[in-house]
């Protein structure tokens, strides 16, 4: 019997094959690549992270899928160095206001919060997109998962000033509102998490 000399694509052999679908013109083989591109952005990030540049690019593509699973990539590896992910601030921004997809909205308004955690220069860049994005989309059934994101932003290395505002943005569901239920409990949550990190 012939031994079977077939070997398995290195790391980066099925990231450069991921990336050439990402581009292709066709949009079932873009999903699908930025399906795959996602779980390697959180399982291998260090195959991806200086590759961020395509997964950029594809945030101008027009199927949403292929948005929100690159925008979960590009927050996966914020993580990790947030420097490489700076320039998908203008596709995020665009994709937060998507008219058409809940999850892409969820997913742009992730990655900001993401960055924006990182430091209080990229909180400072970060915030007024998210304080749009609050008031917009206060109550939509995607608000839970953004109130979620936020918990995190405030818990990490950000300015004096995006804490002072975001807690400023939920005081009025916190303590003095008619909201019952999540929002109330992760507005208050928010606002604890202010508290202990302006105590660090």
């Amino acid at each position: 019997m012939a031994e079977d000399t077939r070997r398995s694509a290195s790391p980066e052999e099925s990231r450069d094959a991921l990336l050439d679908q990402l581009g292709s013109a066709n949009r079932r083989r873009r999903q699908e690549a930025s399906h795959q591109l996602a779980i390697m952005a959180k399982y291998a990030p260090d195959v991806l992270i200086d590759h961020a540049d395509a997964l950029e690019e594809a945030l101008f593509r027009p199927e949403a899928q292929t948005r929100w699973e690159c925008l979960d990539a590009l927050a996966d590896l914020a993580e990790h160095d947030p420097a490489k992910v700076l320039g998908a601030f203008e596709g995020a921004e665009a994709s937060l206001f998507d008219e058409d997809s809940a999850a892409v909205r969820l997913a742009a308004f992730r990655f900001i919060a993401r960055v924006g955690a990182t430091s209080p220069e990229h909180s400072d860049k970060a915030w007024p997109l998210l304080d749009e994005a609050i008031q917009c989309f206060h109550g939509d059934p995607e608000y839970r998962d953004m109130l979620q994101a936020l918990i995190e932003f405030v818990k990490g290395d950000i300015s004096d000033e995006a804490r002072d505002a975001l807690v400023a943005r939920v005081d009025f569901d916190a303590n003095k509102g008619s909201s019952a239920g999540y929002i109330r409990a992760y507005s208050r949550q928010i606002i604890d998490e202010a508290k202990a990190a302006a105590k660090r």
